[in-house]
């Protein structure tokens, strides 16, 4: 089974190739949603979170906003959310690998926000690296609801530039060029690895 890491900058398009791989039968792992998964009331991080971070618990939830910015505004706090989340994103992840491989699955997908930067490349076997004008970045990120530009900047400033990751990839997935142009780079990649 081939294990191909998905991977891009904030706004980049990523979330719409990995529903492109899916759509066209490679099951995808994503990251992001199983950290979503764990930090709910009654996921595996909540309990650890709650503990080290007892002001974010707002009506028995997480308070994501909350917990981000005190996150990205200090170092220790990113580490020690990072300590409670890392290795239960990772099992989840090993979870999810075994899993195809008993259904004897050719190519998988590791959806994965910051891969290079955690050395997630280590555990693929090739990287798409989804890409796309840095305007058209910027468009798509200022455009979502509580986004400034403050928080853009500092969410770039913890991000390998994208200009590095094509440098790493093995595949460069185009797309602001359009939805077809995206699926057919898409298919391609399929194509070549199944």
């Amino acid at each position: 089974m081939k294990i191909l890491g998905l991977t891009g900058s904030i706004g980049m398009g990523k979330s719409t190739a990995a529903a492109m791989f899916r759509h066209l039968g490679v099951p995808v792992h994503d990251a992001d949603a199983t950290t979503h998964e764990l930090m709910a009331p009654d996921g595996l991080a909540f309990g650890p979170i709650a503990r080290a971070f007892p002001d974010v618990i707002v009506n028995g939830r997480i308070d994501r906003q909350a917990l981000g910015k005190i996150a990205f505004a200090n170092p220790d706090v990113l580490k020690t959310l990072e300590t409670i989340l890392h290795p239960l994103v990772r099992a989840a992840e090993n979870r999810f690998l075994a899993a195809q491989r008993r259904l004897g699955r050719k190519l998988v997908v590791l959806d994965i926000p910051l891969l290079y930067e955690t050395s997630g490349e280590k555990r693929c076997d090739h990287v798409a690296v989804v890409s796309a004008p840095g305007f058209i970045q910027r468009q798509r990120v200022l455009s979502r609801e509580g986004m400034t530009e403050t928080k853009f900047s500092a969410i770039l400033s913890k991000q390998m530039p994208d200009i590095e990751k094509r440098k790493r990839a093995d595949f460069i997935i185009p797309t602001g060029l359009g939805r077809a142009v995206t699926f057919q780079y898409i298919q391609g990649i399929i194509d070549q690895l199944s």
